[in-house]
């Protein structure tokens, strides 16, 4: 499966498919409070449903740390950042 970048839409929750639009052009997004991108699978508008167990940890844990995540292993592969608003 395919991943792509998708964008969050502010207001809604964070682990809800329905509030990522895929994103057009690069996010300059890195650590924050609030969820800015997902590196999701998916080719339409919105990333494919439902989001993987992983992802949702992510979600997660992202809006706890503030951190992109996962942190660990360091030099990872990131699926997901934050900035703030």
């Amino acid at each position: 499966m395919a991943r792509s970048w998708y964008a969050f839409i502010p207001g809604g929750d964070p682990t809800d498919i329905e509030r990522y639009w895929k994103a057009t052009i690069k996010h300059s997004c890195l650590c924050g409070d609030r969820i800015c991108a997902v590196y999701a699978t998916g080719e339409e508008i919105n990333p494919d449903p439902p989001f993987s167990p992983n992802m949702l940890k992510y979600i997660k844990d992202a809006l706890i740390t503030g951190q992109l995540q996962p942190q660990f292993p360091i030099g990872s592969q990131k699926y997901v950042y934050l900035k703030h608003y």
